[in-house]
C-alpha cells in the first residue's frame, strides 16, 4: 500500500503539533497566574504599581485576584488579565458589597471605572475589606 505525499506530510506535522503542546503543557507555559498568598499578592502588587507596598491583604479563594492595603491606607484591587496582573488603587468612585458564606465570603468591588469593570473574589472577612472600601474618602485613605 502506497501512502501519498501529502498524508504522510499532514500525519508528520499533526504529531509534531501535539509534542510542542504537550512539551509547552509539561513546562507549564500559557497557565494562568495565581495569587495564593500574601507574598504572590505583594508581588502582584508591585507589577501593577511600583512601589506599593502592603501590610495586609486578603487573596481570592481560587488565586483569580486580591485586595491589598499598604501603610497609608491605600488599598489596591488586583485581578488576572489575560496572563498577566492588571489593579487599581481604589478613589471615593469605589463601591463594594459583599455576600457572607460560612468560612468565606464573596465581595463584589466597582472600583468606578467601566474600562475595568467589576471585580469579584472569594476572601475570608469580606465584610470588613466592603467597610473599608466604601470608606476611602481620597485616593490615601481608607
Amino acid at each position: 500500500m502506497d501512502l501519498p505525499p501529502l498524508l504522510i506530510q499532514t500525519a508528520g506535522s499533526l504529531v509534531a503539533i501535539l509534542a510542542l503542546a504537550g512539551l509547552a503543557r509539561w513546562m507549564k507555559l500559557g497557565s494562568a497566574p495565581q495569587i495564593e498568598n500574601a507574598a504572590d499578592a505583594s508581588r502582584a502588587a508591585h507589577l501593577v504599581e511600583d512601589g506599593f507596598t502592603p501590610v495586609d491583604s486578603a487573596c481570592d479563594a481560587a488565586g483569580a485576584g486580591a485586595l491589598v492595603r499598604d501603610a497609608q491606607g491605600r488599598i489596591m484591587v488586583i485581578r488576572r488579565h489575560g496572563n498577566h496582573w492588571a489593579g487599581r488603587v481604589l478613589t471615593p468612585q469605589a463601591r463594594a458589597t459583599c455576600e457572607s458564606h460560612p468560612g468565606n465570603g464573596t465581595i463584589v468591588i466597582d472600583c468606578g471605572e467601566t474600562r475595568f469593570g467589576r471585580t469579584v473574589l472569594t476572601i475570608p472577612d469580606p465584610e470588613t475589606w466592603a467597610a473599608a472600601i466604601n470608606r476611602v474618602k481620597d485616593a490615601h485613605d481608607a
